[in-house]
């Protein structure tokens, strides 16, 4: 049975069915999250086929056989379904909950210069899962910097990022712990929270915060 396609339906189906809401109507807002998520996802998958089979790879017991750029149908899915449960979540908070700034300032271009120096070092030592997360952190706060979102000062984000990492532990640690998913870990730290490589946290994070930045940032700029 391919459980990585009935994983992405789970997902899916929820948040879709909801985003037709009246307070919410997260469907007059698909317009911005694709032209929001383009650039991440195509990046994101770019480094998916690049890595797969060395990096990670898939258990065909659980993901199917077929292989397209080698990556299962349910991969290719993952990286419409998650970004789109994820902000629909984002765009929950917002319709039901006031969002407060709780920060005057927040460093994103200091920390996305810290995050990039570390990212090249530990590169160098060989550790590339962990180095290509925290770099694709650094483009996060990067892009909150260049388009000036603040996002960091708001309380929603905080509040989103808990959220991101109640779902990693959840759905990224069914893909881990059944698994779904394998890893070589000498391309990473091998710090495991469960089943979890702490890599695949920064992952998502940084996957999911991108493209909200450039979602939110949308409200003023074409990006």
């Amino acid at each position: 049975m391919n459980e990585y396609l009935l994983f992405n339906i789970i997902v899916f189906t929820g948040p879709f069915f909801l985003s037709f809401d009246k307070k919410v109507h997260f469907f007059t807002n698909w317009k911005r999250l694709l032209a929001a998520a383009w650039l991440p996802v195509l990046v994101f998958l770019l480094w998916d086929v690049l890595v797969s089979g060395r990096h990670w790879w898939f258990n065909s017991e659980f993901a199917g056989e077929g292989r397209y750029f080698g990556l299962p149908i349910g991969e290719w899915l993952f990286f419409f379904t998650v970004p789109y449960s994820c902000l629909f979540s984002w765009e929950v908070m917002h319709a039901y909950f006031k969002n407060k700034q709780v920060l005057t300032k927040f460093p994103s271009i200091l920390l996305a210069v810290v995050l990039f120096s570390a990212s090249f070092a530990l590169f160098l030592l060989g550790l590339e899962y962990t180095a290509l997360s925290i770099a694709a952190m650094s483009v996060v706060f990067f892009t909150d910097h260049f388009y000036k979102t603040n996002l960091f000062t708001k309380k929603h984000t905080w509040i989103y990022i808990g959220l991101i990492g109640i779902f990693t532990l959840i759905f990224n640690g069914y893909l881990t712990a059944r698994p779904v998913v394998l890893y070589d870990y000498t391309y990473q730290l091998n710090k495991l929270v469960f089943t979890i490589p702490t890599e695949d946290f920064i992952y998502g994070m940084a996957l999911l915060l991108w493209i909200t930045v450039r979602y939110e940032a949308r409200k003023t700029y074409a990006v």
